[in-house]
């Protein structure tokens, strides 16, 4: 993708495919906040002041890693960098979690290339389209291995504000397992670690300038 513009028209072609709000942030890697106001963007026709969207819009970067998505021998490259970052994180990890959608192939070649069994949680923002995401449950694939007395890892594509990371390992804990590392691709806040739980990610994406 080249500018904003084509992300509205991707926002508004997902919209119609009857994606939630949370799947569109989800799919564009971008926040909720920012996947409302490309679809509010989208809808509106001949935009007046007075239903117009902020023309500056919400302070966020979007990361197109769809080279690497697209291409089976790349996304194994990428893989295999973050199963390195991991090596050396926790004592007998055995299973590794992907946040779907796009974290679970960045697991399958994490836990191939670590020899761990395979997990896949599928975020509450999945179903979030206005009001309290609290009020929404994630939940985890009966398809794949069990979370119960595991020490794992979590793999995400991107964080962004770290809702998402963070719900997950609520979500490993709550089930009886314990997190040991965290993983992804890039990280739009520089966090170091989330929930107690370290982070690595492969980039760390820094907006500098002053968001006024």
């Amino acid at each position: 993708m080249k500018n904003v513009d084509d992300l509205i028209e991707s926002a508004a072609e997902l919209t119609e495919r009857g994606l939630s709000k949370g799947e569109i942030a989800d799919e564009l890697n971008v926040s909720r906040d920012t996947a409302s106001w490309l679809i509010e963007r989208g809808s509106v026709d001949e935009p007046s002041p007075s239903v117009a969207p902020s023309v500056s819009g919400p302070h966020d970067i979007h990361v197109d890693w769809s080279a690497l998505g697209r291409d089976s021998r790349r996304l194994s490259f990428a893989g295999k960098a973050m199963a390195d970052l991991l090596s050396k994180e926790g004592e007998s990890v055995d299973l590794t979690i992907g946040i779907e959608k796009a974290g679970t192939p960045l697991a399958t070649t994490i836990a191939r290339e670590l020899d761990t069994d395979l997990s896949a949680y599928t975020p509450r923002k999945h179903q979030w389209e206005e009001g309290d995401i609290e009020e929404l449950a994630g939940s985890f694939s009966r398809n794949f291995a069990q979370i119960e007395d595991r020490e794992c890892y979590i793999v995400d594509d991107i964080i962004t504000s770290g809702t998402t990371m963070t719900e997950a390992i609520e979500g490993v804990r709550a089930r009886g397992g314990t997190p040991a590392a965290c993983v992804v691709l890039a990280d739009k806040r520089g966090v170091e670690e989330i929930e107690g739980v370290p982070v690595f990610s492969l980039l760390q994406v820094i907006r500098v300038g002053n968001d006024h």
